[in-house]
């Protein structure tokens, strides 16, 4: 390939990846497609995932309880976080699973053009490290780490971030009352998935990233979270999932119903493997999937929970 058509290939991935950035349903149906046609890419189905939760996570803030106990300008920043991290994580990731979807087409390796979309060297170095070894589990958690980095000085180090959110009562309530959790929902009504904790701390996202990797490609499960994926049209919407329980559930809004598209703007990021951050050793250690936590119903019990005090409080204020 000559220096025009690398060009021109370069141009053509922004393009795409701009397009595709557009929201959160957006996102997620990118990463799912690109896992279909490429399913040996399993950090694509765990994106897609994830995302699926950010834009659940998104519509929860138009519902009670957080409708009625959160501020306009608490529930903005609290959007505003979730929309800001994934995007940065898809303006990184997607020109690499591009790159390396045009790289196997033709055959050709062409990692060398990651540094034209501000990549980190870390993963150029993974990316062909994965292309002569095929180390399928390695490439997930050498994802895992370098997207996690991405957003860590941007969004969570951020001085907006860090003082109007992470610091913030609503956001550390959820961590202390374990409100915030990743859900992998099945077409059975079943749902498995795990907790977050301590969102701030990057070797913390790291370690729910993997078990979260492990839970969603466990022998047993993965065909029934294919399944769901499927069959399920991405809406930003805990619909989604809840409409295969048995018990009839609050209707949750439709992401494209209640926010409008944002506009980012894409300062000049930093290489993080360049800027005083070394890949720690623990980084890269397995994680197992725990399947003995039955997520849904703890998960449910307390958001019930929030939703009487909430209500309670209401009363006693009349």
């Amino acid at each position: 390939m000559d220096a025009r058509e690398e060009q021109r290939l370069v141009q053509h991935i922004r393009e795409q990846t701009s397009i595709l950035n557009v929201d959160n349903i957006s996102r997620t149906k990118a990463y799912q497609n690109f896992y279909f046609s490429y399913p040996e890419i399993r950090w694509a189905f765990l994106a897609s995932m994830v995302s699926r939760n950010a834009g659940w996570n998104m519509t929860d803030l138009q519902m009670d309880p957080f409708q009625s106990m959160l501020s306009n300008q608490e529930k903005r920043n609290l959007f505003s976080t979730y929309e800001r991290a994934n995007w940065l994580i898809f303006s990184d990731a997607y020109p690499q699973l591009l790159l390396y979807a045009i790289s196997s087409d033709k055959g050709e390796r062409l990692f060398h053009l990651l540094p034209k979309f501000s990549i980190s060297k870390f993963m150029e170095k993974e990316w062909i490290y994965f292309w002569e070894n095929r180390d399928y589990s390695r490439l997930v958690t050498a994802l895992i780490i370098n997207e996690q980095n991405v957003i860590q000085k941007p969004v969570i180090e951020q001085s907006f971030y860090k003082h109007e959110v992470f610091q913030r009562l609503p956001f550390r309530s959820q961590d202390l009352f374990h409100l915030s959790a990743v859900l992998f929902p099945t077409l059975k009504g079943k749902i498995y998935g795990a907790y977050v904790h301590d969102f701030f701390h990057l070797s913390n996202r790291i370690t729910l990233g993997k078990k979260l990797n492990a839970l969603l490609f466990h022998k047993d499960l993965h065909h029934e979270f294919i399944a769901f994926a499927k069959y399920t049209e991405p809406l930003g919407s805990r619909i989604e999932y809840e409409r295969y329980f048995t018990t009839r559930m609050p209707k949750a809004p439709m992401l494209r119903m209640v926010y409008p598209v944002i506009t980012h703007q894409d300062n000049i990021r930093k290489d993080w493997f360049h800027s005083g951050r070394s890949v720690k050793k623990k980084w890269w250690k397995d994680e197992e999937a725990d399947l003995s936590i039955d997520v849904s119903n703890r998960f449910y019990a307390k958001r019930y929970l929030l939703q009487a005090w909430d209500r309670l409080e209401k009363t006693s204020i009349n």
